[in-house]
């Protein structure tokens, strides 16, 4: 059976051949359906073997979604949250869709910014108020009298 084309955003698709699945029994009460049913699903992606990504791009996936690739580069995302495997298919295709993206936006250069004028007036001012409030909580010194 043929799966079909993986849609990450605009502009880039996973091939459904670059795409397999593997079946296993959820965990979990469920009596006699959970006992003999293979309806959770890990769906796997090799990144390295992967013919969309660029070399940039596998890098900067792998990096962050390291936690869910393996040593040889494989991505895996399960699903057993539903009783059919079908329906767990669907979920895990979406959940890759949504991590690849994730994984593959560049993250925003912070730009430096300063304190304007008035806001470092602000802070200090606070400062001496604060120093303030503190010094007179000290009790009066001898010579104070």
């Amino acid at each position: 059976m043929a799966e079909e084309d993986l849609q990450i955003r605009k502009g880039l698709v996973i091939p459904g051949w670059e795409l397999w699945f593997t079946a296993s029994r959820s965990g979990g009460p469920g009596g006699q359906h959970a006992n003999k049913a293979s309806t959770a699903v890990t769906l796997h992606w090799s990144i390295d073997d992967s013919s969309v990504l660029d070399e940039d791009e596998k890098a900067r996936v792998r990096h962050r979604l390291k936690h869910n690739v393996t040593d040889e580069g494989v991505l895996q995302v399960s699903s057993a949250d539903s009783r059919s495997q079908h329906r767990n298919r669907q979920i895990a295709r979406k959940r890759l869709a949504e991590q690849v993206a994730r994984g593959l936006k560049k993250k925003k250069r912070r730009v430096r910014t300063k304190p304007s004028r008035a806001a470092r007036r602000r802070r200090l001012d606070k400062k001496r108020h604060r120093g303030k409030i503190k010094k007179l909580r000290k009790s009066p010194k001898r010579d104070d009298w």
